[in-house]
């Protein structure tokens, strides 16, 4: 009657697979763990142990099963997460890839504790030690790979700047994913002789090394984008600040310049009043007020932020965009300047994109930034808009790209990592997006 274990510890592997999976997103689920747990984890439990029940008793391999329970447990997965399907299609391969390395290791020990005893022309699945081993080498990996994936993996998966470059990654698993399939013998004895026997082994360690190296190389390749991803933004904010610097310094030039030409413009004015050229006074003065420059580019004493909303502020006003902005932050704030940088730019990006496909009778930005409280940086940027938003489970789809918008979504990741929150609505033309950040 033990036997029938052997086929249910085959299949209960999905159970550390989907725990593994789930750790790089963990802080992307849209349920929370318990439900997730009630509605996953134990299912899957109960269809493991049904079908290899089932298996036993209609004496057939476990394979179809394990194939049919894997790609659901992976669609269920996908479902619970609201991110890109490269995201998590990639990670879920990725554990299907080293699973099965793990799976033709064991299958190898097994066929040594076979053709000890003999027995290998009546069996089915894999002997009770080598399943119990199986389902040990499952879960060490996990353990293992828990640190990375909660960190190292986690910032990667999490990091939106590599949104572009996971339709890559789905290559690796699929590639070793079939190697192993390859491997596994067409006839069951043909894998108990000796020689073969020892070849297999070797390759399938090999297979396990290099792709726990392949992923350690992808690891380290995305690390060094994300770190070239900041710095990228880090050089836009300063050659917002530059951009700027360069606008006051011509917009204080151009003045001390107008002050300079100030006595000649009241002879002007006072030789044509004494003609009566009323006509003439209106013409000068709305010339020469359209050459004075505005100084009114002055928003907050905090100087990054003053920055962004200046850049802003400058491309409104070249494409003829109203730009109304309170903004009372000091020099020094409670959260990250650079996230703070970075929330501004995003939604003003997209109020300015916005804007410029609408009407010029309905166009304007206006931005509300303020500290509260001492400690809680609260941001709300308004604009019209045309057309369809188009949001998918709380995710808003990109208008130039097939896909999820990668403004907004990085405006969630920032409010996420720093404790803080975000709001975006849509009614009556006018979108509203609301952020608060946390220090």
């Amino acid at each position: 009657m033990i036997n029938i274990l052997r086929p249910v510890l085959e299949l209960t592997v999905v159970i550390p697979g989907l725990l593994l999976a789930y750790l790089p997103l963990n802080s992307s689920l849209r349920y929370s763990v318990r439900k997730l747990f009630g509605w996953l984890l134990l299912p899957s439990l109960g269809l493991c142990i049904a079908g290899g029940f089932f298996c036993y008793h209609v004496r057939i391999s476990s394979a179809p099963f394990l194939l049919i329970l894997t790609t659901g447990a992976i669609a269920i997965y996908m479902i619970s997460l609201p991110v890109s399907i490269w995201k998590s299609g990639s990670i879920a391969l990725a554990v299907c890839a080293v699973f099965a390395c793990l799976n033709s290791i064991s299958r190898a020990i097994n066929a040594v504790m076979i053709s000890e005893s003999n027995l290998y022309g009546h069996e089915l699945w894999f002997q009770i030690p080598a399943g119990l081993l199986y389902n040990g080498f499952c879960w060490l990996f996990v353990l293992l790979a828990w640190y990375p994936a909660t960190h190292s993996v986690h910032d990667m998966a999490e990091d939106e700047n590599l949104a572009q470059t996971w339709y890559v990654f789905w290559i690796l698993p699929l590639v070793f994913i079939g190697l192993n399939l390859f491997m596994v013998p067409r006839y069951k004895g043909t894998l108990y002789s000796g020689r073969i026997l020892k070849g297999y082994i070797i390759i399938s360690l090999t297979l396990l090394l290099i792709l726990c190296l392949f992923y350690t190389m992808f690891l380290l390749i995305a690390d060094s984008l994300n770190k070239n991803a900041k710095l990228q933004q880090e050089n836009h904010l300063l050659n917002m600040q530059q951009t700027r610097y360069d606008n006051l310094c011509t917009a204080i030039e151009e003045t001390r310049h107008a002050r300079h030409d100030m006595r000649h413009h009241f002879h002007q004015l006072s030789t044509m009043a004494e003609n009566g050229d009323l006509e003439g006074i209106r013409e000068y003065l709305s010339l020469t007020g359209s050459r004075i420059p505005s100084l009114d580019m002055h928003f907050c004493e905090n100087r990054a932020a003053d920055g962004v909303a200046g850049y802003y502020c400058e491309l409104a006003h070249r494409s003829g965009i109203p730009f109304q902005a309170q903004m009372d932050l000091p020099a020094k704030v409670p959260v990250d300047e650079i996230d703070m940088c970075l929330v501004l730019s995003n939604l003003l990006e997209n109020a300015l994109e916005a804007s410029q496909k609408t009407s010029p009778s309905r166009r304007h930005i206006k931005i509300t930034a303020y500290l509260y409280a001492e400690h809680l940086i609260l941001i709300q940027v308004s604009n019209p808009y045309d057309g369809e938003i188009r949001e998918k489970n709380g995710i808003f789809q990109s208008s130039k790209r097939k896909g999820n918008g990668i403004g907004l979504q990085s405006v969630r990741r920032i409010c996420e990592k720093n404790g803080g929150a975000d709001s975006f609505t849509y009614k009556d033309g006018i979108f509203t997006a609301k952020v608060m950040l946390h220090d």
